[in-house]
């Protein structure tokens, strides 16, 4: 699943909304800090929806002290992701603002347009078809049935993160990538380092990132040694028998698959139980109908946002968006929070309630849109599908073992999840 920018509160944010602060902004407009405050764990900012309906062009100070633009509502959104006059690429340059003090690393599939970011893609989209995940399912069920055996066997309460939510996106990805599953704590905490927005200094996060890369690297020197048929295998026979990738992308795509395969799959799994256990007459349906299961899934991946924006842009012209023209070489991220929750476009219940049956679910922007739609989507979709299902098959006194009011959300992070889950049965 695509990456994407957030974080709880926030430099100069209040409980309220933003803070309007002064310098850089035009006469009269607002200069709003962002990421915005979040009230809570089961809350979007409320500011979106102020922002839809008077400023959908958001002028805002990013946390690396640059200015850049928030663009909110949906049809504005789809434009920002999709249109090429809003470069990835650009953010690697020095001189372009950034999100934060530590500026992006190049040559990933985050931070390249087409021709270069359409060959990268194309190498390893072959793993990630339609077919290749079903044929995974029947792995990804046994390795889920295994967790649930274990929590089962330890009794009420656990931390689903811990017990379910962590180790089964990690497993897959390992697998698929070829990576040792044994080695996910060392990962994980530099996995960390790639999508701190304001929870690491610029020399940790620095240091996390070469730290994974001279990891990759060494495991590259092995999978040399002894060939293998995972991803990882195959990227290396890219390098090496086709020419495809040179070094550095090798080891850059290995980091990025390994980072996006597992960051935003844990974080949702936590956060899609925890809206079902809020909703338990829907959850009940569920297992009444768990043929419904697809499609409620797409309604809390609507719902659920990973973070608040999509991975920050620049622009190269002049682009008008929303009745607001922004300026050439300037930072946009789309908030992709704020879009899946436009009443223009999600009509019927309210837009920021969970509904199961809304039939516009579908049309949600959580894997983003557009060329770096994201590759991961149909494995996220089957790794929720089958999570959910066997966890409410399994478990059906499943609930909350405290109050909901008390999770918290990770901070400073552009992936943001419930630091905790506890539940009991």
């Amino acid at each position: 699943m695509d990456t994407t920018e957030t974080t709880q509160g926030g430099p100069g944010t209040t409980p309220g909304g933003p803070e309007t602060t002064e310098g850089g902004a035009g006469a009269g407009e607002r200069l709003l800090d962002y990421p915005f405050h979040r009230p809570s764990a089961v809350e979007v900012p409320p500011v979106y929806e102020e922002l839809r309906a008077t400023c959908p062009v958001a002028h805002v100070r990013l946390p690396s002290g640059d200015e850049g633009y928030v663009v909110t509502r949906y049809d504005d959104v789809r434009t920002v992701l999709a249109d090429p006059r809003f470069s990835r690429a650009a953010t690697i340059d020095p001189d372009a603002p950034q999100l934060t003090g530590t500026p992006p690393v190049p040559g990933s599939l985050f931070t390249t347009d087409a021709p270069e970011h359409t060959r990268l893609r194309r190498l390893v989209s072959r793993e990630f078809t339609a077919r290749r995940v079903q044929d995974m399912r029947p792995r990804i069920q046994e390795l889920t049935d295994g967790l649930l055996d274990a929590m089962e066997k330890h009794g009420g309460p656990v931390d689903l993160n811990t017990a379910l939510a962590f180790p089964l996106p990690v497993m897959v990805v390992c697998e698929l990538l070829g990576v040792p599953f044994e080695d996910r704590d060392r990962f994980r905490a530099w996995s960390d380092a790639f999508v701190s927005l304001t929870a690491h200094t610029a020399e940790e996060t620095a240091a996390g990132r070469r730290q994974m890369i001279e990891y990759l690297a060494a495991l590259v020197a092995r999978k040399r040694e002894q060939p293998t048929d995972d991803l990882m295998g195959a990227l290396v026979a890219a390098h090496d028998d086709e020419g495809s990738l040179n070094e550095y992308e090798l080891i850059v795509m290995a980091a990025t698959i390994l980072v996006a395969g597992h960051e935003t799959t844990v974080s949702m799994i936590g956060k899609m139980v925890l809206t079902l256990l809020r909703h338990p007459q829907h959850m009940a349906a569920l297992r009444a109908h768990p043929e419904r299961m697809d499609h409620t899934v797409e309604e809390l991946l609507r719902v659920n946002p990973i973070g608040d924006g999509g991975p920050l842009r620049i622009t190269l012209e002049d682009v008008e968006v929303g009745g607001t023209v922004i300026p050439k070489g300037s930072a946009v991220l789309a908030a992709v929070c704020s879009a899946n929750q436009d009443p223009e476009r999600f009509t019927g219940s309210p837009a920021d309630a969970f509904d199961p049956a809304r039939p516009e679910a579908v049309h949600h922007v959580a894997f983003g849109h557009g060329p770096h739609f994201c590759l991961g989507a149909a494995l996220a979709r089957a790794e929720l599908q089958i999570v959910l299902t066997s966890l409410l098959s399994r478990f059906p006194g499943l609930r909350l073992a405290e109050p909901a009011e008390s999770l918290e959300l990770t901070t400073g992070m552009m992936v943001h999840g419930l630091t905790r889950l506890p539940v009991t049965w």
